[in-house]
């Protein structure tokens, strides 16, 4: 859940900061020959609009459907019978398999043009969401969440950098701030429709996936339609080696924000994958409808979080991130001890304001003394331990509730989430004024 930032064009969907470089973060332009080179976007301002106002709706729909499985992840625990360590896996398949696409194919429309890529990857999308329309155990989810992560991590790459190629000089910062909210809006809208339509539809674990592949069909069409807006290079090949590294110029800041980055994601990991079960066992009776937007209340959060904070120094953001998560902590344990369904909204909702102080505050805070060359590495070694923490704590605590129930799980997690946050208090406030960016 993001704060944009120049580089390169792989990025995360819920950070929205580039994890390659582009040609459209460059800051001198390659030189160029008739034969490696597609023609530029040289469009009316009206026409750059549209172009943008469709990659912005490709991302925000890509994200969309990263969360709608959320709320039917109980559907598919009564249906199949799926324990709490199943459910954190199928969420996991697609956390992993993302940050793996980011790290190899992220660069590829760099040298193969935006447009292909962003075809390619948004027809495999489609596949997808069928594949999770008509899957009929935790085996078919699985696989149909590995070839969504694959596929959404090509296509945010894709888009994220057709944006930047967008960005228009007369309105600087228009593309980046969209690249930020498009996908922590499109997670807040995937979920809540996915939720609405469990009464409505009678096949909601059907409908919402087909109504996303129609979407990622139709949007697939228009791209086809779009002039090429960057610049093909050679190194395609090159290009799906993953680079990772950190330069002494950030180690400093990552190690001083870094338990909090932990701390952040592995909420945002709770949240989506037992999030519902955490709603239906403070509230038993509540409506299926309330599990998925728990996980609402943390996307929508976080995007008001990152438009708030926009312009506010790194690391005071960062800060106030990591302080958020500790009284997001006590509700939630409120809630375990009996405060109901309100207390375990309230931690969500500064879980997320945590979560868009946190992922963009540290980024900044990485990315602001670096040279160009040092971005792409540096934000992918990022996006490495801020899905790894995302992904692995959310198994452990589907293994937990195995053997000590949800409860006991929860409340591992929520304290351990709190002492990660506090100890990057701690260091963010011991740190010199002058050795972190501010």
């Amino acid at each position: 859940m993001p704060s944009a930032t120049s580089g390169a064009p792989a990025q995360c969907p819920y950070t929205a900061v580039p994890l390659r470089e582009t040609t459209a973060g460059r800051t001198a332009p390659l030189r160029e020959t008739t034969a490696n080179r597609t023609a530029p976007l040289r469009e009316t301002t009206a026409n750059r609009t549209a172009a943008l106002v469709l990659y912005a709706s490709v991302l925000t729909t890509l994200l969309a459907a990263s969360s709608a499985p959320t709320p039917l992840y109980p559907l598919y625990q009564d249906q199949w019978g799926l324990s709490a360590l199943t459910i954190t896996v199928i969420f996991s398949a697609y956390s992993l398999t993302l940050l793996l696409a980011l790290l190899t194919v992220g660069a590829l429309s760099d040298h193969l043009g935006r447009r292909p890529v962003l075809v390619g990857a948004l027809v495999l999308e489609a596949v997808s969401m069928v594949l999770l329309a008509t899957a009929d155990g935790a085996g078919p989810l699985i696989a149909a969440r590995v070839l969504q992560g694959a596929s959404t991590g090509a296509a945010t790459s894709a888009s994220g950098a057709a944006l930047l190629d967008l960005d228009d000089p007369l309105r600087p910062g228009r593309s980046a701030l969209t690249n930020s909210i498009a996908p922590v809006a499109g997670m807040a809208g995937g979920v809540l429709v996915s939720a609405l339509l469990i009464p409505l539809s009678p096949a909601p674990t059907v409908t919402v996936y087909l109504l996303l592949a129609a979407l990622f069909v139709a949007q697939a069409a228009a791209v086809t339609f779009t002039a090429e807006s960057g610049h093909r290079r050679p190194g395609a090949l090159r290009s799906l080696l993953p680079r990772l590294g950190v330069p002494p110029s950030a180690r400093r800041a990552l190690l001083t924000v870094g338990t909090g980055v932990v701390a952040v994601w592995a909420l945002g990991g709770l949240y989506s994958s037992l999030g519902p079960a955490l709603v239906r066992l403070v509230a038993p009776g509540t409506p299926r409808t309330a599990g998925g937007m728990v996980f609402f209340t943390v996307s929508a959060a976080a995007a008001l979080t990152v438009w708030t904070l926009r312009r506010t120094a790194p690391t005071t953001a960062a800060t106030g991130g990591c302080l958020a998560v500790i009284p997001s902590a006590a509700l939630s344990l409120g809630a375990l001890h009996g405060a109901g369904p309100l207390a375990l909204f309230g931690g969500a909702a500064l879980a997320g304001i945590a979560f868009g102080a946190v992922s963009q505050g540290a980024l900044r805070m990485l990315l602001g003394s670096l040279d160009e060359r040092d971005r792409a590495t540096t934000v992918a070694a990022y996006y490495v331990l801020s899905y790894l923490a995302m992904s692995l704590p959310a198994i452990a605590a589907g293994a937990a509730t195995q053997h000590y129930g949800l409860r006991a799980a929860s409340y591992a997690y929520a304290v351990g989430a709190a002492v990660l946050a506090a100890a990057a208090v701690a260091a963010l406030t011991a740190s010199p004024r002058a050795a972190l960016p501010r």
